[in-house]
């Protein structure tokens, strides 16, 4: 039997880059897995689920309605594992910095997750044993010039582990965290030359990482291996200089 045979795992941002890479692992690992992303990105969410024999969830997950939707979804037979991971990025100074720019990106990044996992918790949807995964970044622990937003919704993910640690254990449930460093995406591959090489030489092992780095211990997080693991972050950067 493989970690995750039966059970069941929704992974938010699954259309690509490192979601897409955890809905693949976790699918490896046995699970029933439920990518959900933007309708924007249907295509490739459902070219994805296809190859993992997985289901689809096209939502926006900063919609009102959207933590009930996500929670009926999964009502009846319940959710064993909650991955956290969709997230965008609006970098700019913020003395440059729009205020749609700075909502946008706490709304997705950060309150989506706390309004979920309210919704789940109270719904009693999450099973006993259930793990909830979070997607941080270096950022989230050391700032990020241009990132004011980003790194306040990063930290604020850090603080939502912390405190959710302790209700959560008493549920027989646990929370975690993992932080990336520099990882090789799209995203990443768009950024200026310089930053892209800095944030790929500023760690000891002087490379970018990999989706499938951050996927591989999501997967850790996610089976009866960590079951003794709760409120913890775990840097996946290659040991950074960045937050060292």
């Amino acid at each position: 039997m493989s970690a995750l045979d039966g059970k069941s795992v929704l992974v938010t941002g699954a259309a690509r880059g490192i979601g897409a890479a955890i809905a693949r692992t976790l699918a490896r690992d046995g699970a029933t897995v439920v990518g959900l992303d933007v309708p924007a990105l249907a295509d490739d969410l459902r070219a994805g689920m296809e190859r993992i024999r997985g289901e689809a969830m096209e939502l926006d997950i900063t919609a009102a309605d959207a933590p009930a939707v996500i929670a009926g979804r999964f009502a009846r037979k319940g959710l064993d594992v909650l991955v956290h991971n969709a997230g965008v990025t609006r970098d700019r100074t913020i003395a440059r910095m729009s205020e749609q720019e700075w909502d946008m990106v706490l709304a997705i990044n950060l309150t989506a997750q706390e309004r979920l996992n309210e919704a789940l918790l109270d719904g009693g949807v999450l099973r006993e044993g259930g793990r909830i995964v979070t997607v941080s970044s270096i950022g989230g622990i050391a700032g990020n010039r241009g990132q004011t937003n980003y790194g306040a919704s990063k930290a604020g993910v850090i603080g939502i582990v912390e405190t959710l640690a302790p209700v959560l254990a008493e549920r027989g449930q646990t929370i975690n965290a993992v932080a990336p460093g520099f990882i090789e995406t799209k995203m990443t591959a768009a950024m200026p030359l310089g930053t892209r090489e800095a944030g790929r030489r500023m760690n000891s092992v002087s490379q970018g990482g990999l989706p499938v780095d951050v996927a591989e211990t999501i997967a850790w997080l996610a089976s009866p291996a960590s079951g003794g693991v709760n409120g913890n972050v775990v840097r996946v950067c290659g040991q950074s200089l960045i937050g060292a």
